[in-house]
């Protein structure tokens, strides 16, 4: 059934549709038959996007995909919710839609949401190291930092307790895991009260070297970077983490991706002549975005670098957690399978 009702989400529009995520097709066509009442049901196209347990995105369109119009329908996974603030995220794209900096979101349903699909391909790793893509890629960082709420209510930075509770997470996965083939492994990953202990060191350094904090991507890897050629530009996408955090752990974390996710190389980490022309052009931007003027100094480049490289700590530490959970996954721990993408 479709209630077509409105939640109190800055009054976006809410469909009580549950798209099955085994056979979404009849679902998917009741949403858009709200969202484009004008498509023929016979004449639009399904493209899979992502399939899996965090969530499965599906784009669909009449003739191409690359067309205006084009709607993604993003089913959410199960248990997601145990680290996602589903409202947050909502919450997010509505804040960088109207900043110009997001695709619009045209709904939620009862286990997902419909937005607008971003123009432009999925940008290459081998691109990161291109200094007219990474310059693009700093810009749009700068710009999205520089976004201030309405509000006179001061932001919460979410980088402490989000890691308490993945480390809560881990510890519950490890805990429920009783496979006699994972004991080694095991042995050879540092207890939770050492991680514990490491992640308050880290929080009694980091909070205290200035960082501020601003509207963050969070989880900027290249697959959530979308590359238009023909336009020039690099929009972001995916805000299921985006939220206030230390401008230094945005940046570092999208660092830490040179490095890849699945297969890591650290080798591949941006020489730190890269990062220093990276983090001019983000301050260029940011600069400018809040009004000021945009010359850049070398003390201010390297003020940021070293903050930068200090925060690519904890990032790392969240990576940890998350490589954790997809072991715990792979061993068949429900606590474990949240977490595989």
């Amino acid at each position: 059934m479709d209630c077509g009702s409105k939640c109190p989400r800055g009054q976006l529009l809410h469909l009580d549709v549950c798209v099955d995520e085994q056979k979404p097709r009849g679902g998917v066509l009741e949403l858009l038959g709200r969202l484009r009442p004008q498509w023929k049901p016979q004449d639009i196209k399904m493209k899979v996007f992502t399939e899996g347990i965090t969530n499965q995105l599906m784009g669909c369109f009449v003739g191409s995909l690359q067309e205006s119009g084009a709607v993604l329908v993003r089913v959410y996974g199960r248990m997601t919710e145990l680290y996602v603030d589903r409202e947050r995220e909502v919450e997010m794209f509505q804040i960088l839609h109207t900043h110009n900096c997001g695709p619009q979101i045209y709904c939620s349903f009862r286990n997902g949401i419909c937005y607008e699909f971003v123009r432009g391909n999925v940008l290459d790793d081998t691109l990161l190291t291109q200094p007219a893509i990474y310059r693009l890629i700093a810009t749009e960082m700068g710009k999205i930092h520089s976004i201030k709420l309405e509000s006179d209510n001061p932001v919460e930075n979410i980088l402490w307790k989000k890691m308490a509770q993945f480390l809560k997470l881990v510890h519950n996965a490890q805990s429920n895991t009783t496979a006699p083939h994972s004991s080694k492994l095991l042995r050879e990953i540092p207890s939770i009260e050492t991680l514990s202990d490491e992640m308050e060191t880290l929080k009694r350094h980091l909070s205290q070297i200035g960082s501020p904090t601003v509207l963050c991507h969070n989880d900027l890897l290249t697959k959530n970077i979308i590359y238009d050629n023909k336009e020039g530009m690099v929009r972001f996408i995916d805000y299921e983490y985006a939220d206030f955090n230390y401008q230094a752990f945005d940046i570092g974390n999208h660092f830490n991706e040179f490095a890849g996710t699945s297969d890591t190389d650290y080798s591949l980490y941006p020489r730190p002549e890269l990062q220093r022309d990276w983090l001019t052009a983000y301050l260029e931007s940011y600069k400018h975005s809040v009004g000021l003027e945009a010359t850049v100094t070398e003390l201010e480049v390297q003020k940021l670098y070293v903050q930068v490289c200090k925060f690519s700590l904890p990032s790392v530490f969240l990576h940890l957690f998350a490589g954790l959970q997809l072991f715990m996954g792979s061993l068949g721990n429900p606590a474990g399978q949240i977490f595989l993408h």
